[in-house]
């Protein structure tokens, strides 16, 4: 078996359930605010569904996108490419989409504890406008790494 490719893979499985948790943490969200005031059963019901994606689907996702993500970066490193591709603008630029999506992800957690609490921190047209956000940025990501821009 081809420990590489198995890590790859089970690398990109993460991202996927990361990436799809937090497309539509956002949407749920939108819907909240505009459908649900506050203390009515509908917020109630919202509120789990809302915590329960962050903490069973995005969180643990994350945790292994990182895990995997650390060790692919290991095997690179030290029997692959060499310590230097980690300074390819592909690869920044991969690094600078994994700043963004981690504070996006701190973001989308932050909203979350307030809307618990009552508070409506944004519209839905805010939520609705940001909600492509991971997406626009995993497109950067994937095309700067199966291209290797820069190299």
């Amino acid at each position: 078996m081809n420990w590489y490719d198995l890590l790859r893979g089970l690398h990109i499985i993460s991202v996927i359930a990361w990436m799809a948790g937090m497309l539509y943490l956002p949407r749920l969200f939108a819907y909240h605010t505009e459908t649900a005031p506050p203390g009515s059963e509908f917020d109630a019901h919202f509120k789990v569904w809302e915590r329960k994606l962050l903490r069973i689907i995005i969180n643990p996702a994350m945790i292994l996108t990182f895990i995997f993500g650390l060790a692919l970066i290991y095997v690179d490193g030290t029997q692959r490419l060499g310590w230097g591709f980690l300074l390819k603008p592909w690869m920044l630029t991969k690094l600078a989409g994994i700043v963004f999506l981690s504070a996006w992800h701190g973001y989308l957690a932050g909203a979350r504890k307030k809307i618990e609490r009552g508070e409506r921190p944004r519209t839905a047209k805010f939520w609705r406008m940001t909600n492509e956000l991971p997406f626009i940025a995993a497109i950067v990501m994937v095309i700067a790494v199966t291209t290797e821009f820069g190299s």
